[in-house]
């Protein structure tokens, strides 16, 4: 366990799928990964939704929280998050509502603005998602009335209506942390892949920050990518797995997660390393002094009240590893 001194961790994972796997495969290896997380102390377990991509399968975000859920009996599990552009808040409220009746006073819904997801996944999903965001903050206020019944908007989900879900905003931009602050609930931000605007976010949400009775003082959460080993070098080593999927993304070729690759970094051009290395500076990626180092100094510059760690690795034995290594590290 993480000492008062130091911010709880908790773990994001996107339900990877192996090169050759399958996602049967992928939705067996989270379960065990959040048994892991919670014998080793972490605070949360959060699925991130993705849609139409070949190596990630926690789409159906709230069925595979079912199946995490039934795998573990204390840890926190939510959304990290759910992209409410994507859907009905109603549909949400149902959906979290059933998870809470089933896992009372353990469901987190995160919630993210992005589509997540390109306009061919948005007329699948019968959205007009560029116009769905737009409607970000009235969505949150009614999933939120729908829960608590305040202000009555007319109609009660069954199950939602009461349901204990802690709510949160996500964000990798200014709009999240402002929103978050007008309504009083914490706020996660994204900066594993989305480093920028972390600093000036946190400080615009701490300080526009209005208490609410879901919360009154500001909770941050940040993101890391972390992966630790029993030497630095083998951790460059796995994390490559994760690397290879940053690049195939953003060149438009995203696949199964990828074997570790040896030297991987030296093989890219210029321009995709700069790439890679702007969007991942915000990592702890070695043995477990360096990565206890990496995470303290990070802990210091945002005073987060939450850690959430990222990552994934082609072998699934070396995440779970990973995960206790990190809390052993902090310990």
């Amino acid at each position: 366990m993480t000492s008062p001194n130091q911010p709880a961790l908790s773990v994001l994972d996107l339900v990877p799928v192996r090169e050759g796997g399958t996602p049967a495969e992928a939705l067996a290896d989270a379960a065990v990964l959040a048994q892991a997380a919670e014998a080793a102390g972490y605070n949360r377990f959060w699925v991130a939704e993705h849609h139409g991509m070949a190596g990630v399968a926690g789409g159906a975000t709230a069925v595979v929280l079912a199946h995490i859920g039934a795998a573990t009996s204390t840890i926190r599990i939510g959304a990290g998050g759910i992209m409410l552009p994507n859907h009905s808040p109603f549909v949400i409220a149902e959906q979290f509502g059933t998870l809470d009746a089933l896992y009372p006073g353990r469901i987190d819904l995160g919630l993210g603005r992005a589509p997540g997801a390109d306009q061919r996944i948005g007329q699948a999903l019968r959205k007009d998602l560029g116009r769905a965001s737009e409607y970000f903050p009235q969505d949150v206020a009614e999933l939120r009335a729908l829960f608590t019944g305040e202000p009555d908007i007319g109609i009660r989900a069954t199950p939602g209506h009461g349901a204990k879900v802690e709510m949160w905003i996500l964000g990798s931009s200014l709009f999240g942390a402002q929103l978050a602050a007008a309504l009083g609930l914490p706020y996660a931000f994204a900066s594993h892949f989305a480093p920028d605007y972390l600093d000036q976010a946190l400080e615009i949400y701490r300080r526009q920050f209005r208490p609410s009775e879901a919360l009154e003082r500001p909770h941050v959460m940040a993101a890391m990518n972390v992966l630790a080993a029993d030497s630095d070098a083998e951790a460059v080593l796995l994390a490559s797995s994760i690397d290879q999927s940053f690049v195939n993304l953003r060149s438009g070729n995203p696949k199964q997660l990828q074997p570790p690759v040896p030297g991987y970094l030296q093989t890219l051009p210029p321009g995709q390393l700069a790439m890679l290395e702007h969007m991942r500076q915000v990592s702890a990626i070695g043995s477990k002094a360096t990565v206890a180092s990496a995470i303290a100094q990070f802990a210091e510059r945002t005073k987060a009240d939450e850690i959430i760690v990222s990552g994934a690795t082609f072998d699934p034995a070396a995440r779970r590893k990973s995960l206790t290594l990190t809390m052993e590290a902090l310990d």
